[in-house]
């Protein structure tokens, strides 16, 4: 089956169980009644049917029929229609005699009889769906009797796919039926096998198995190539139905141990979305190995309950105790990370498997309290996002999206290879940020039309999860520029048309540029270099090196890397770098500042020599000392977590309030504050947030000081005094003593929504529970299993290959936990031998 055609039988699917939940006024009725040359006239090839024969209805078969007109509805989801053919009574051909009239059942394709069903093998909905759905999947799913047989498969599989082993003491249960209807999905994914066998069952366990309860086991065949060597199995815990295999066979697909290089409070995996805990083994760079090691030896353990994410100590900036050494983020919303000292993996693995056990207790009880509380939650339906309204309102509006191409599976790694740098979107088609995002991206390839070197693509998670999954995309709406033999770039401004084009422009240029002569230099500065910028308002940047600075020009090159697309940085380091230094009064190394096309140009001494500090600066420098605040900027200045001294303004700010705050900006105090000021006319947000400061609108303009990070005092400056420098200063003197008294305080609550935003991943499972979630494996899907071939990784997060990549390598490790422990815990133990793993 070729891959569209998996994508499509996926989709299909989709909406097939989407619709399945929808209640429907009145019933329609699926099953067909035709007559035999009807019947065999109507046979399209390919197209599946089940049918049966009859020339009067007997009470004994009653049952039977009543079943089969059940199934109709539930078969028509897999493109499989349900007839009855009624046989004249002279009609004594094959089908019609009365040996076979309501005693067998046929299933065709096209007009090729694939199976015959004796009627009472068809006693219920199940085993309908389950036998039909087993005899049509003949190539996705295996039957095996012996354990010989098992291994054989298993054997043939080592090296190319993984297999999914399931047991059901007998066929035609609710439990066959749910392997059926993953194999359905799955199968191109995953080889299934089947088997009824009790001893079969025996001969894969360690234990006793109960053989009166159905058992599926993920087999880790992948990346096994020794064929003395069995694959890695993990059990599935949960019953046997189709929401728990889609959901086993989803966290078998991510990866093993995740590599976290920013603050864990935001990171995101599939364990957190799917309700498991996430563990971080804390390490540092001089015990990186062991801790690796170890990451992956717990990894293995937890698999399938938690994730394990390895946290660098020397990357992330942690405010806990030196001597913690593993952390645990629970999908609980709004409970913090908990950093624990733990002495060895037999303890990672006990805090889980019983914090586990009390989760499913209190989701027990949540289930048995959410009928009560269904009538208080009844205004929760109603989804309080701007977005989200905005969305629906154009939803009938189509996308001009001629211009952004659609990459798959097959199209995306050749795509990053045919311009210099490639635009991609990552996306959910039915995620209502994903769909704004992806207007004003319409919009971004409009103003880009025509533009050499750039291709703006896109790829819908929804379809492609695992492209998604390869390239990290751990959330979306996300945007990666990749350039050819460069890391990838994440986009991480507002998603605004002109920033979003700004970014990609910028992304153009390398970051630095080097120069090579005085004169470019000075172009750069004058905002005419390069030439493609020109047109575009920036601040430019220039570093100056001299030979005997490598240092701080290798710390400057690698700053440049991560700003790209935010900034333009130029680097000069010729033999002349000493004169245009001096010319600005500065020393290598030394940075130059270009406001408005080079007319103003500051030299700033270059102390700070480390790559983060020369990020901050830099991202510090290039705040305006004035600015104008918008809703697009003003992140960047509360990330300052500084008081704001601001003038609040109905239009532009009058020339003199303009000059003397400019003053004010520019004076020793500026490091203490942030000088800004808003128009409301522009921002009309601000009058919002002045009726949050004063119970009356106050007259404008007004300046405000507000610690909005230390105690939410907000301070009014006294209207009857005019806006100097001289008087500001005095007025602020007067609050460093505590001599004034504050208009009002904020709350020290957290500004949320009025009515908590929907829970998609929640809704899915619960209201669909045979849909799977929107990063699964499709039909056609490529399991993400292979480190990502594109050009680059992330910055920010790199995920490693998943489980099955380690399942050869991960031998057995040290019990004891290292990370950033200064002396090892002195319990050394021999690693068991995990073969349910």
């Amino acid at each position: 089956m070729s891959a569209q055609k998996d994508r499509w039988v996926s989709s299909f699917f989709f909406l097939l169980f989407c619709a399945s939940s929808i209640p429907t006024r009145g019933s329609v009725r699926l099953l067909q009644e035709l007559s035999p040359q009807e019947y065999f006239s109507s046979l399209q090839a390919g197209r599946a049917s089940l049918s049966y024969f009859s020339h009067n209805v007997s009470p004994r078969a009653q049952p039977f029929l009543e079943q089969i007109e059940n199934s109709a509805e539930a078969l028509q989801d897999y493109g499989i229609s349900v007839v009855k053919v009624n046989c004249p009574k002279e009609d004594v051909s094959r089908y019609c005699v009365k040996e076979n009239a309501l005693r067998k059942a046929y299933l065709f394709r096209g007009n090729v009889l694939i199976r015959e069903f004796p009627t009472d093998a068809l006693f219920d909905v199940n085993a309908i769906v389950a036998n039909v759905l087993f005899a049509l999947l003949f190539n996705e799913v295996k039957y095996v009797e012996t354990l010989a047989d098992l291994q054989n498969i298993e054997n043939a599989l080592k090296g190319r796919s993984n297999m999914v082993f399931a047991y059901v003491p007998a066929t035609g249960t609710a439990e066959h039926r749910a392997v059926m209807e993953a194999a359905f999905v799955y199968g191109t994914v995953h080889q299934f096998v089947l088997t009824t066998e009790a001893t079969l069952l025996k001969d894969t366990s360690n234990d006793e198995p109960d053989v009166s309860s159905a058992r599926l086991l993920f087999c880790h065949c992948q990346w096994t190539t020794d064929l003395a060597q069995p694959c890695r199995r993990t059990a599935m815990e949960q019953a046997l139905t189709m929401l728990n295999i889609h959901r086993h066979l989803k966290l078998m697909g991510a990866p093993l141990v995740t590599e976290v290089t920013e603050d864990p409070e935001k990171v995101s995996t599939v364990h957190l979305q799917l309700g498991l805990p996430l563990v971080f083994i804390l390490s540092q760079k001089e015990t990186y190995e062991a801790d690796r090691r170890t990451a992956e030896f717990v990894a293995w353990q937890l698999l399938g309950k938690a994730g394990v994410a390895l946290l660098s100590r020397d990357l992330v900036d942690l405010n806990v105790l030196l001597r913690s050494n593993v952390a645990l983020k629970t999908p609980d919303e709004g409970v913090p990370i908990k950093y624990l000292v733990l002495e060895d993996t037999d303890e990672v693995i006990t805090l889980v498997e019983n914090k586990s056990k009390v989760e499913q207790i209190q989701e027990d009880e949540e289930e048995e309290e959410e009928d009560e509380g269904e009538k208080e939650n009844n205004n929760q339906d109603i989804q309080d996002d701007q977005v989200v309204e905005a969305v629906s309102r154009d939803k009938k509006r189509e996308l001009p999206l001629e211009q952004i191409r659609a990459l798959t599976e097959e199209t995306f790694h050749s795509a990053l290879l045919e311009t210099a740098r490639t635009v991609v979107l990552f996306y959910a088609s039915w995620e209502a940020v994903s769909l704004a995002v992806l207007r004003s991206y319409t919009e971004v390839a409009d103003h880009l039309k025509g533009t050499r070197g750039v291709l703006l693509s896109r790829v819908n998670c929804w379809d492609w999860p695992g492209i998604c999954t390869k390239e990290n995309v751990t959330q979306f709406p996300a945007i990666k520029i990749y350039k050819k033999g460069e890391r990838s770039v994440m986009y991480d401004g507002m998603w605004e048309t002109e920033e979003l084009t700004s970014f990609i422009m910028l992304s153009r240029v390398s970051c630095p540029l080097k120069l090579a002569t005085v004169e470019e230099a000075e172009g750069y500065l004058r905002g005419e270099f390069p030439s493609e910028l020109s047109s575009y308002h920036h601040t430019s940047l220039l570093g100056v090196f001299s030979t005997a600075t490598s240092e701080a020009r290798e710390a400057f090159e690698e700053a440049g890397n991560i700003l790209s697309g935010h900034v333009t940085m130029g680097m000069y380091f010729e033999d002349d770098a000493l004169a245009l230094s001096r010319k600005y009064a500065v020393s290598p190394p030394a940075l130059l500042l270009a406001r408005s096309g080079g007319r103003s140009v500051e030299g700033i001494a270059l102390s700070k020599q480390s790559v983060q500090d020369m990020v901050q600066m830099i991202r510090y420098e290039l705040l305006d000392i004035f600015p104008e605040i918008t809703v697009q900027n003003l992140p960047r200045y509360l990330q300052l977590r500084k008081p704001f001294l601001i003038l609040f303004s109905d239009g532009d700010i009058g020339q003199m309030e303009s000059k003397e705050m400019l003053k004010l900006a520019k004076g020793r105090p500026q490091q203490a504050f942030v000088a800004c000021w808003l128009n409301l006319r522009k921002t009309p947000v601000g009058h919002g947030v002045l009726k949050a400061y004063f119970a009356t609108m106050p007259s404008l303009p007004v300046l405000i000081w507000v610690k909005l990070h230390a105690g939410g005092q907000v301070f009014k400056f006294p209207s009857e005094q005019s806006i100097t420098e001289m008087n500001i200063l005095s007025w602020l003197e007067k609050l460093k003593a505590g001599l004034e008294i504050p208009s009002s305080t904020l709350s020290e609550e957290d500004w949320k929504p009025p009515l908590p935003a929907y829970d998609f991943l929640q809704m899915m499972e619960t209201a669909v529970p045979e849909l799977p979630l929107h990063t699964s494996h499709r039909r056609g899907d490529t399991p993400a299993r292979r480190p990502p071939e594109n050009p680059g990784g992330d910055i920010t997060v790199q995920e490693e290959p998943s489980q099955d990549t380690r399942a050869e390598k991960v031998g057995s490790p040290g019990r004891d936990l290292r990370g950033t422990v200064p002396r090892l815990a002195a319990r050394e133990k021999q690693s068991k031998r995990h073969s349910e793993l």
